[in-house]
């Protein structure tokens, strides 16, 4: 079985960085992209781009066949515009289709992959205020929480034909090339940002750098199956995230967003991913052995800015 590694979502925020980072370890990456040329002129030639339309069949499916494993991240962006009908139905059908897709082709090749790893987020676990949620936690409730809930089935089968199976429950991402941070340091560089709602919710965030060692730790760790929360070891309070963020900028938090202007402004979006408290923490990840690089906020806001300047 050869070391390659297929990537679905391959161009995206963290697909990007994710392909570099194994193609560097020695890894044999193929990127699925629905853009081959545009795929092909950001990788430069560092990883193997494959056409794929998350629809239909194809040389990307070929490819399964001894592969080592596969990283399923594909989906459409919920943190762009307002949650339309069809927006909401876009962010489940993109998900659901892929999932679905990856399995019918992992069931007809002969060599199966030894692990897919599939996306999800702590949506899974909805609003819960101060309770402290690990793996074992039930799921909540929500759009995101139904969303998470069915993203995690589609790809379910796969274990009934050997592949063993690791879920990331991801918290919000922090990089310094696009994500939350992108839109986080405009206002806070002209001295106008500030936490959500009434900063007492618990919002659950990690490195991009711990996404990309997470993921390796799945790849390599055979012991490594079911849910794992992908999010930093010491849950952060929104309101010390606001500041702690204003501080690496030198700038004050000084401008809360009500929740009634946020929910006018942005509705469900509101609710659901900026108002909401999940306590999150990564238990399965820690007892796996994975040191984080960055736990604490502020020295992960420092070095995100750094790179993003």
């Amino acid at each position: 079985m050869t070391k390659r590694i297929l990537i679905t979502g391959a161009t995206g925020f963290i697909g990007r960085p994710l392909s570099i980072e194994l193609a560097k370890a020695g890894y044999e990456v193929v990127a699925l992209s629905r853009r081959r040329a545009e795929a092909q002129s950001m990788f430069g030639g560092r990883v193997k781009v494959v056409e794929w339309d998350a629809a239909t069949a194809g040389e990307w499916s070929e490819l399964i066949d001894g592969a080592l494993g596969i990283v399923n991240l594909v989906g459409e962006n919920i943190g762009t515009g307002r949650w339309t009908q069809k927006k909401k139905q876009l962010i489940l059908d993109s998900r659901l289709n892929a999932g679905s897709l990856l399995t019918e082709a992992i069931r007809n090749v002969e060599h199966k992959p030894q692990v897919l790893i599939q996306a999800s987020g702590v949506g899974y676990y909805g609003d819960r205020g101060d309770e402290l949620l690990d793996e074992n936690s039930s799921i909540g409730s929500g759009f995101l929480a139904d969303v998470a809930r069915q993203w995690e089935a589609s790809v379910r089968d796969v274990e009934a034909l050997g592949v063993r199976l690791a879920i990331i429950r991801l918290g919000v991402v922090l990089g310094p090339h696009g994500g939350v941070m992108s839109r986080l340091i405009p206002p806070f560089r002209f001295f106008l940002g500030g936490h959500p709602g009434s900063g007492r919710q618990w919002l659950p965030w990690v490195h991009i750098e711990d996404v990309i060692g997470a993921v390796r730790l799945f790849l390599d760790n055979a012991d490594c199956k079911g849910p794992f929360n992908v999010t930093a070891p010491d849950p952060t309070l929104s309101n010390d995230f606001y500041n702690l963020l204003g501080k690496a900028m030198h700038r004050p938090a000084i401008f809360p967003m009500p929740a009634f202007a946020l929910k006018l402004a942005l509705g469900e979006v509101a609710t659901e991913l900026l108002l909401p408290s999940t306590r999150v923490v990564p238990t399965k990840l820690l007892e796996a052995g994975y040191k984080f690089k960055f736990s604490d906020p502020l020295a992960a806001f420092k070095d995100i800015l750094k790179q993003a300047r």
